[in-house]
């Protein structure tokens, strides 16, 4: 019971035509020939930048004060760990205000939806200890939803943290990318090689470009599933690094699920598979919960445990109320980072849109 975000995938639709186009020149774009990696999501933050973006068109009159609620949980339980930034609209302020108070910053900014994990950039570092942010160049997911406001949320964010922005002509999302801060990465191919994304690229050329911009070494391929979901089977609902050789990755056991044959497919390969490095990569093994509550209980509702969020000294991790799973997953994660809290949320409203708390989320390293 992995299902997500399909509900999205009727609003703002476009033409398949809309999608096509010539192949492009991926390489087109300077980094001025530093240096940059993408470091491991558990390694030390300066801040968490989240948006406040959820709307009524979107989300629905009934559904939306609870997203608007699930975000706020999110952003004050990571607040207690690391400084979290905000994105608002000027005209959700006020609510955000009367939810958050002064524990999270709040920034004035026009937005389409919350998903900060793919509509804001990704920043990578140098060994120097300089800092940039990558935009990836957002489309709705292959312009499935409206996106003129989300598509400069990474600039926005990287002019706010006062970093250069580097450009590519890649086009994809911040949870199509998984990385173990040593030059390995697990990307689905699902996403990335979408022609809604990148007409034309091979795989071979998307490599050399995410080689180059975030400081891979090897990238690891999974299938990953297309036109299931309005992500086309991000690698953030599939496998997750706990550090480098060790991956935790999401096995969906109900042979009815759409994810069932995928993420079996996903462990052969996580099993058989080396890093950057050459160690063979350990897998930790998630399933889904049998059960969720009734309330936002739907077909697009995100039961996954691999959504997960690291932030300096703790896990935030959804609970679906399977006592059974959402405690074999909460020990897999405090075995799997010890030393950190592992907080377990209630974030039914987000789930029933189909994402989950590492979606909402995107990490600025501290330098």
């Amino acid at each position: 019971m992995i299902n997500r975000r399909g509900f999205i995938k009727t609003l703002s639709a476009v033409g398949a035509a809309a999608l096509l186009g010539a192949p492009k020149e991926v390489f087109a774009m300077s980094t001025d020939q530093k240096t940059w990696f993408m470091p491991d999501e558990s390694d030390p933050h300066k801040r968490t930048w989240m948006a406040f973006g959820a709307s009524q068109k979107i989300w629905g009159r009934q559904l939306l004060p609870d997203v608007q609620r699930n975000l706020a949980s999110i952003a004050l339980t990571i607040a207690k760990y690391e400084p979290v930034s905000m994105l608002v609209r000027e005209a959700d302020m006020a609510l955000a205000r009367q939810l958050m108070g002064d524990k999270v910053e709040l920034i004035s900014c026009p937005l389409d939806d919350l998903w900060m994990r793919d509509t804001g950039p990704v920043f990578v570092v140098t060994a120097n200890g300089e800092k940039a942010a990558v935009d990836f160049n957002f489309n709705g997911w292959g312009k499935k939803q409206t996106f003129g406001n989300d598509a400069k949320v990474a600039a926005f964010v990287a002019l706010r943290s006062d970093v250069p922005r580097i450009e590519t002509n890649l086009v994809l999302e911040g949870g199509g990318i998984e990385v173990d801060g040593h030059g390995t990465a697990i990307i689905t191919e699902s996403c990335v090689l979408n022609k809604n994304r990148n007409p034309g690229v091979t795989k071979s050329q998307c490599e050399q470009e995410l080689k180059r911009l975030l400081g891979l070494e090897k990238i690891i391929w999974l299938p990953g599933i297309k036109g299931k979901d309005i992500t086309d089977g991000h690698t953030d609902f599939y496998a997750r690094f706990a550090r480098p050789g060790v991956v935790i990755a999401g096995y969906d056991p109900f042979p009815e699920s759409f994810d069932h044959e995928v993420t079996k497919r996903h462990l052969e390969i996580l099993n058989q598979t080396t890093d950057a490095n050459g160690r063979k990569i350990e897998v930790v093994v998630l399933e889904a919960p049998a059960t969720v509550r009734k309330t936002f209980d739907s077909e697009d509702f995100a039961a996954g445990y691999i959504n997960f969020y690291v932030c300096n000294g703790a896990v935030i991790a959804p609970e679906f109320g399977d006592a059974v799973a959402d405690a074999a997953a909460k020990r897999e994660l405090q075995k799997a980072f010890p030393g950190r809290d592992v907080v377990q949320l209630n974030i039914d409203a987000i789930a029933a849109g189909g994402g989950g708390i590492h979606c909402t989320t995107q990490q600025e390293p501290r330098i």
